[in-house]
């Protein structure tokens, strides 16, 4: 028994210092305090005078060495030297666009997971949503109305476009200037505020959204706001926010699609006439595509590179990335084609110009912003990238949970709702849980940008997360609804959300980029507390000041990793129960452990990860793309915590909480199972694992009885219902093909004793029901149902068949070319037939 407490002490106390990160010399005291009590027999449970043996010439040592190398200049001759020379080759160096990237954004949470040791109260200070009282009134007020005015059908369908209606309400509402400030025309709201605007507009139409998303999205209004000249911010931003301009903004070309810094778009400095004045401005060659709302702007920004051959600008001969703003009606400018992104009607089209010459003041902050593009769409990029897509597929994922639900509650197979069937349960039950973490997300992000910040990895993980998990719930969608759901027609709401799916997938960052070389390969980078600074260190061109730099963080950096080694270990060994979780984590504080725990876990091999790969880390995008999975999941699992807590923790909700968490935990395992089993440097693999998963992979998914207990809350109108599907539109007006819906899920639960009585009836054959009768009024005559129950059966009938009920079409109304206009000016453009590094042949024609 002593010799058991003895071991368990000595354990705790060497588990201790590793999870505090003692230095060497705390180290050297423990070992030796540790062999001298073993050499007096402490361990045995009786003392006596020390005893000399090889175990304790051996801790002797031991404690020496920590001695010896705790002082300064033994770390430096025979750790920090050996260190330094072998990683300066082997980490990946950083170019300067990804230096820019690097630098743009702001580090907050996403630093905090990556630590192992998340500080719960950074989490906690992010604001729960709020709105001022003007938001919410736009909110409820005009929002609401352009959702009422937008006709999925007539945009997607017969216009193939946004109607002039629709453009001239949103102008007139300012809902074109949500991101420019008040000081300058605009509405000046939060981050909050525009994503659950965009939302409720996307829950309706995505061909409306999109027209208002991009001008407050990355484009010039927001570049000019920030770092515009005084006269182009007094010209432009309020024409902007008055609608008055349409902008756009043109970045990828054909062959700079993912790798945007790559452009070949080229302007030259150089004097030219301009207006009837000899101008010292730049000459422009670019080609464009996918620019959304390009076909109806009236200014265009513009990212090229920049030349500069005789040195005008005294920044030598190639300037850099460079943002201009050039009219659309400017000599030479090509725009007003249109592409057809996944046969959606937003405007969306090419644009190019040739030789084309403006002035150097048309620069986005003037000549001195000269060659800074790119730093300034990073630091864009970082905030924006966290309001628009995460907005629309929250919004998305929520709306199509509402329709879902209330069609699998009305909808009825072999006399059963379909709702209730296991088959359908398990999509609807994705449904649920999407919805509640997609906006959890949305809403802790969104608040965080708020605030000032610009989490460039949280928003490159989250535009990724929601995205596929948007995807992922237009087809849980589709399956339930079957051929109600694929039947396209102006009662189908479904189908203009997954034709917009791709296109969400695609933008802002392709989500095979984002998920493999920039939320986790970057983010390790920049959210790491010391790999950044020793990559630093390593490319600095002073050697000395560089050694110095990184032997200072290469300390701290090796206490880390022993720190995360040992606190992962005990935290999987004993199951999480002695992790933090916040002060008054009330029901939900088990999940808080876990989640500690798991970071514990996500940051040993995070670690791991970027010292043994190294500058291979940029080649092995499984193992990244695994990574950054694990990451999204600890980031939706806190989300979805804070989110509980910022609802007022309601009793309902704890079985979803319990639900999601479970999910994202295992989830989560299977990430990092994902890594150990791919790991290219095995050694380190089977180190790893035994820390990861000492005792195996247990954790499951959330059970197939806990799905049920949360569909079968989703199917019930109320407030567990209302609460998942918040501010997205809703109506229960019977004439609107969603608000038939609601008005039919509400008569359905109000009738179901009386339906019951119904089906009883029919199964005993006391009715029969066909279509040539009409077996409600037969039941009222048998005396099944009473007149008044005849009467709201018969209602819900004919609603009923409203609600399952497709669309079909003469097919004269499908054609929508007549063959004189196929061949005529309306044909589509052929692409050029082959690559060429100059402006396709047509372009110089024209």
């Amino acid at each position: 028994m002593a010799e058991f407490l003895f071991a368990l002490v000595t354990l705790g106390v060497f588990f201790a210092l590793a999870m505090n990160r003692a230095g060497l010399t705390a180290w050297a005291i423990a070992v030796a305090l540790f062999t001298l009590s073993l050499q007096m027999g402490l361990g045995h449970g009786s003392l006596h005078w020390p005893v000399f043996n090889v175990w304790a010439l051996l801790g002797w040592l031991v404690a020496g060495a920590l001695f010896a190398a705790s002082y300064p200049k033994v770390k430096r001759k025979y750790f920090a030297e050996p260190a330094y020379r072998a990683l300066k080759g082997a980490m990946p160096a950083i170019s300067e666009t990804e230096r820019e990237a690097l630098e743009a954004g702001t580090v907050g949470w996403d630093a905090e997971l990556f630590s192992g040791t998340p500080n719960w109260s950074k989490l906690r200070r992010v604001p729960p949503v709020t709105l001022t009282g003007e938001e919410r009134a736009f909110l409820d007020g005009p929002t609401v109305e352009l959702c009422k005015r937008l006709k999925d059908w007539r945009i997607r369908h017969e216009l193939r476009d946004v109607p002039d209606d629709i453009w001239r309400f949103v102008r007139e509402n300012g809902f074109l200037g949500m991101l420019i400030s008040k000081e300058h025309g605009g509405l000046g709201f939060s981050a909050q505020a525009q994503s659950l605007v965009l939302g409720k507009i996307s829950s309706r139409s995505a061909d409306g959204v999109t027209i208002v998303m991009v001008p407050n999205s990355l484009g010039p209004g927001e570049l000019i706001e920030k770092y515009g000249t005084d006269a182009q911010k007094k010209h432009f931003l309020p024409r902007l926010a008055r609608g008055e301009e349409i902008p756009c903004f043109a970045l990828t070309g054909p062959f700079s699609g993912s790798d945007a810094a790559s452009m070949r778009d080229i302007g030259v400095v150089t004097r030219e006439e301009h207006e009837g004045k000899d101008t010292f401005g730049i000459r422009l060659t670019w080609d464009k595509r996918y620019i959304t709302l390009a076909p109806k702007a009236t200014l265009l920004g513009l990212a090229f590179r920049l030349l500069d051959p005789d040195n005008h600008l005294g920044r030598g001969e190639d300037v850099g990335i460079t943002l201009a703003l050039i009219p659309t009606d400017h000599p030479g400018v090509e725009i007003g084609r249109r592409h057809l992104p996944g046969g959606a009607a937003f405007p969306n089209g090419p644009t190019r110009g040739r030789d084309v010459f403006i002035p150097m003041d048309w620069i986005i902050g003037g000549a001195e912003r000269a060659g800074q593009g790119w730093r300034m769409l990073m630091e864009c990029l970082a905030a924006g990238r966290s309001i628009s897509l995460p907005a629309t597929s929250a919004a998305a994922a929520k709306s199509l949970l509402r329709t879902s639900t209330a069609y699998a509650r009305i909808r009825k197979q072999f006399n059963l709702p379909i709702g209730f069937m296991e088959g359908v349960e398990e999509p609807l039950a994705r449904l649920v849980e999407n919805a509640y973490a997609l906006e959890a997300a949305r809403a802790v992000t969104a608040s965080i940008v708020s605030a000032g910040e610009k989490p460039a990895v949280l928003s490159a993980l989250l535009k990724y997360v929601s995205t596929d998990r948007m995807r992922q719930s237009v087809n849980d969608a589709l399956d339930i609804h079957g051929g109600r759901g694929i039947c396209d027609g102006p009662s189908n709401y479904i189908q203009g959300a997954y034709q917009m799916v791709p296109v969400g997938i695609t933008v802002e960052g392709a989500n095979i980029l984002t998920r493999t070389l920039i939320a986790f390969a970057q983010g390790a980078l920049r959210s790491h507390p010391y790999l950044f600074t020793e990559i630093e260190a390593l490319q600095d061109q002073d050697r000395e000041r560089g050694f110095k730099t990184f032997a200072r963080t290469f300390d701290n950096h090796v206490a880390f990793t022993v720190s995360n080694a040992a606190g992962a270990l005990f935290h999987n060994l004993t199951f999480g129960a002695f992790a933090s979780a916040p002060t008054n984590a009330g029901p939900a504080s088990r999940w808080w452990k876990q989640l500690s725990r798991a970071s514990r876990s996500f940051a040993l091999v995070a670690d791991l990860t970027v010292a043994l790969l190294g500058g291979g880390l940029k080649v092995k995008q499984k193992i990244t793309g695994r990574m950054a999975d694990a990451l999204a999941e600890l980031y939706l699992l806190s989300t979805l915590l804070k989110r509980f807590d910022d609802d007022g923790r309601p009793r309902s909700d704890l079985k979803l909480v319990d639900y999601c968490a479970q999910n994202c935990l295992y989830r989560f395992d299977l990430a990092l199972r994902g890594v150990l089993d791919n790991f290219p440097v095995r050694p380190a693999a089977w180190t790893m694992r035994p820390l990861v998963f000492p005792l195996g992979s247990w954790r499951r998914p959330a059970s197939d009885r806990a799905g049920k207990e949360i569909v079968r809350a989703a199917l019930e109108p109320g407030d567990f219902r209302d609460r998942l599907t918040r501010e997205v539109y809703t109506t229960d007006d019977p004439a609107d093909r969603v608000g038939i819906l609601e008005h039919t899920l509400r008569k359905v639960v109000a009738n179901e004793e009386a339906d019951r009585k119904l089906e009883r009836a029919i199964r005993k054959g006391e009715v029969k029901r066909y279509h040539d009768r009409d077996w409600i009024a037969e039941a009222e005559a048998k005396g099944v149902l009473t007149a008044e129950e005849a009467r709201a059966l018969a209602e819900q009938r004919d609603l009923v068949a409203r609600v399952i009920a497709v669309d079909d079409f003469d097919p004269s109304e499908i054609v929508r070319l007549d063959r004189g206009e196929a061949q005529g000016e309306g044909a589509a453009k052929a692409p050029p037939s082959s690559p060429r590094s100059e402006p396709p042949e047509h372009i110089a024609a024209e």
